[in-house]
Formats: C-alpha cells, sequence, structure tokens
C-alpha cells in the first residue's frame, strides 16, 4: 500500500511539474511572440522616424524624370529613310518625344508632317504620347543636331541619324546603361584615336575608325549618330563651346560627333560606355562614305586638342552587354 501511495504521488509531482513547464513554455513563446511583433512593428516605423520615407519618394519623383528619352535626329533630304525611321522608333516603349533636326532650305511639305504625325499616332496607341516635332534651322551646319531645345521633358537624349535602325529593345538597354552613368556618352558606335608615331610631337593624333577598334579592343568615343547623353550638354555644345570650333565644323561639314565626345570627356574625365547591339545601315550614302574621310577626322582632332589645350578623351575596353539575348557571354 505504501509503494501504491508513493507511486501516486510521484506521478502527481511529475504531472504538476510537466503542467508547470508547459505553462512557462507558453508564456515564454508568448512574451517571444510579443517581442517579435513588437520589433516588426517598430521597423515598419522606422524608416518614418529617420526620414527614409521621405528619401524614398524623392527618389522615386527622381525616377519618374528621367523614365523616358527624348529622340533628336538629324536628317538631310532622305524622307524615305525619315518616314522608316520615324515608323519605327516611335514604337520604342519609353520614348517620350521626337524632335527633327530640320535644316534644309525648304521648310517640310505639309503631306511629310501629317504622314509623320500619322505614323506615331498609329504607333503609340497603347496609352502613351509621343510628341513630334520639327527643329527648323535657317543655317545649313552640322552643329545644328547639338542645339539647345528648350522644351525637352526628359534628361536623357537619344542621338539618332534617319539611316540606322537599332532594334527598340537594344535602345531600350542602352537607356538602361546611360541612367546608371548619366553624366558620359553611352552609343552602339566606337572609334578610337591614338598618337601618331611618326611624329615627335605627342600632341598629334591619329583617328581610328570600326577596324582600329576591333582590332586592338579598345575605344575612346561613340559617335552621336547612335548615342544616349545628358541633355545639359546640348547647353554646354551651344553656349560654351570655342566658336572657332562651331565654325570650323560648319565650314567642313564633318567631325561634329568628335567635337561632343571631347566636350563630354571634358567635363566628366571619364570615357564613354559602348553598348553592343545590332545595327541596320537603310541609307547608302553618307559623309562617311566621302574619300579622305579619316584624313579629315586626323585633322578635327588635332585642331580640338589645340583648342582644349588637351587630350580630355579616355580609352576603354570595357563593353555593356545585355547577356539576356546572348547564349555565350
Amino acid at each position: 500500500m505504501r509503494g501504491s501511495s508513493w507511486n501516486r504521488r510521484t506521478v502527481q509531482r511529475l504531472r504538476q511539474a510537466l503542467i508547470s513547464t508547459v505553462g512557462s513554455m507558453k508564456i515564454k513563446l508568448l512574451l517571444c511572440c510579443c517581442i517579435g511583433f513588437t520589433l516588426i512593428a517598430l521597423a515598419s516605423r522606422a524608416s518614418d522616424f529617420m526620414g527614409w520615407t521621405n528619401h524614398t519618394a524623392a527618389l522615386e519623383r527622381f525616377s519618374d524624370s528621367r523614365k523616358g528619352y527624348s529622340i533628336v535626329m538629324n536628317t538631310w533630304k532622305r524622307y524615305d529613310l525619315l518616314k522608316q525611321s520615324i515608323s519605327h522608333y516611335s514604337r520604342c516603349p519609353r520614348l517620350d518625344s521626337i524632335h527633327i533636326v530640320w535644316s534644309e532650305p525648304s521648310p517640310p511639305s505639309d503631306s511629310l508632317r501629317k504622314f509623320l504625325y500619322h505614323i506615331v499616332q498609329l504607333n503609340t496607341r497603347d496609352g502613351r504620347q509621343v510628341e513630334l516635332k520639327f527643329d527648323i534651322n535657317t543655317e545649313d551646319s552640322l552643329n545644328n543636331r547639338f542645339k539647345e531645345i528648350k522644351d525637352l521633358r526628359t534628361d536623357a537624349i537619344f542621338s539618332i541619324d534617319d539611316d540606322v535602325i537599332f532594334p527598340c529593345p537594344s535602345v531600350e538597354f542602352a537607356f538602361d546603361v546611360w541612367q546608371s552613368a548619366s553624366d558620359t556618352m553611352v552609343g552602339f558606335v566606337p572609334r578610337m584615336h591614338w598618337v601618331d608615331p611618326t611624329v615627335c610631337d605627342k600632341n598629334h593624333y591619329i583617328y581610328g575608325g570600326w577596324w582600329s577598334v576591333w582590332w586592338t579592343g579598345t575605344y575612346s568615343m561613340v559617335l552621336s549618330k547612335a548615342a544616349f547623353f545628358h541633355k545639359k550638354y546640348l547647353s554646354l555644345y551651344t553656349n560654351e563651346m570655342p566658336a572657332s570650333i562651331r565654325e570650323f565644323i560648319t565650314k567642313n561639314r564633318n567631325c561634329e560627333d568628335i567635337a561632343m565626345s571631347f566636350l563630354v570627356a571634358n567635363a566628366t574625365g571619364a570615357p564613354p560606355i559602348w553598348v553592343k547591339g545590332k545595327i541596320f545601315e537603310i541609307g547608302s550614302t553618307g559623309i562617311s562614305s566621302l574619300g579622305g574621310h579619316s584624313e579629315k577626322r586626323t585633322h578635327c582632332i588635332d585642331r580640338f586638342v589645340a583648342e582644349f589645350g588637351r587630350m580630355p578623351l579616355e580609352p576603354t575596353a570595357v563593353k555593356a552587354v545585355d547577356s539576356r539575348n546572348i547564349w555565350f557571354w
């Protein structure tokens, strides 16, 4: 009897101990949950306490101002190419506006205007409102493509000639690259320069075309025939570029793209960024097809170095590639 009584007391004590332990665990678990919920609540409010919420809103507003880009398209008496280019680029998702640089003696015809306005309207029925404008110039000069545009709604400019086509995904990718380095030039057509080894004076340089880039793997310019840059450089080119350089470009009808590369490199101290992309040449003639083109460009570089007082162009081997579209990278 004593043994059975002792066993019962032992079992009761064990039960009480177990109940006490379980109760203690429940209390501890409840306390942990309360502490956890409190920490979560504090974390969610921490952004308000620290001012991060306003900072995020500011970043969103900053991002909104750079969501899209404006195309500045240079053209000259190639209306079929102009129609084809406008028809293509007006489909690009983040395009905000198109500015056609018009330097011909006669203004654009009503039929051309109506056709282009209709094409843009037809290609932007998804809720977008792409603006199309003709920037009319009285003087025929290559400097016109870099004249300041007062009513631009975007920071980003995609400078393009009317005779080259890049797929919209390539343009959009280049825009993304530009957003990560918005002070520099980001483009599809790289070129190179190097010191002329035949001249003792190291301030003489040689202009290198595409094959120089292909052979060396380096470049120091991206041509404005297909490049993104910040709209502030239009103001710098128009108002602060040495007048002698602009006069030289107007007289020689060449090298405005090299001058812009000099201007941006001089302002940033950094190289441009080459973006890999497919290019479709839809035109058969241009300044680059004329004889002595490379020699003239070499002369331009030496002339600009003298005007700037130094060589601002920085060589680089960096190339931006959209790895989503490439099997091996």
